[in-house]
């Protein structure tokens, strides 16, 4: 089985219920298994440290995590246009992946919420792409022969499944919205199929 790691960071439930649906995706290709995984929160506190194992949800990520994947989704609320703080911080940690090209050819996409329209979606997936591409990983988005891409007036974009949650974070995900995560899971799990056989 080859696995592909969906590391997230959730503050509330639209990324993390995202994430879910793109591990889906990555299940519904044969031989292929999803493997979630969030990074903790970073405190504006410096003194506080958050638990090592969080009280719910997927498991905080470990370098371990990315070394041993075939393929990799990131996703985080977009903030200002940016991935959270706390999904950068996680990144500014692997240069001990980097030193060893540990995630060089290695397909990965990313994913992301706002709450408005037109908040930063895909400012905040390019933000994610950048570790990435330093990191040597090919970056895959999504194409318009998805339907959905071309139909959809929430979210949805070329360069990663988007949700739009509403200000106070109270929109469903969409049925359009749904069926581009799958979709973005079913190119990444299928792409890493064909990468390593």
């Amino acid at each position: 089985m080859k696995e592909i790691l969906i590391l997230f960071y959730s503050r509330d439930r639209s990324v993390r219920e995202m994430a879910h649906i793109i591990a889906r995706g990555v299940e519904s290709i044969p031989g292929a298994v999803a493997k979630l995984r969030s990074v903790p929160r970073v405190s504006q506190v410096c003194e506080q440290v958050e638990k090592v194992v969080p009280d719910e949800g997927a498991p905080y990520a470990e370098l371990s995590d990315l070394e041993s994947c075939a393929g990799l989704a990131v996703g985080s609320p977009s903030y200002f246009g940016n991935m959270a703080a706390s999904m950068k911080y996680f990144w500014d940690g692997t240069t001990p992946l980097w030193i060893k090209g540990a995630l060089v050819g290695k397909p990965a996409a990313v994913f992301t919420s706002s709450g408005t329209q037109h908040g930063g979606q895909e400012a905040a997936l390019i933000s994610m792409m950048v570790p990435l591409l330093h990191h040597g990983m090919m970056i895959l988005g999504l194409p318009y022969s998805e339907p959905e891409l071309a139909s959809t007036a929430s979210g949805g974009t070329p360069y990663g499944a988007s949700h739009v949650s509403g200000i106070q974070n109270d929109r469903a995900v969409t049925a359009e919205e749904k069926k581009l995560c799958m979709a973005l899971g079913r190119r990444l799990a299928s792409t890493a199929m064909k990468l390593f056989p």
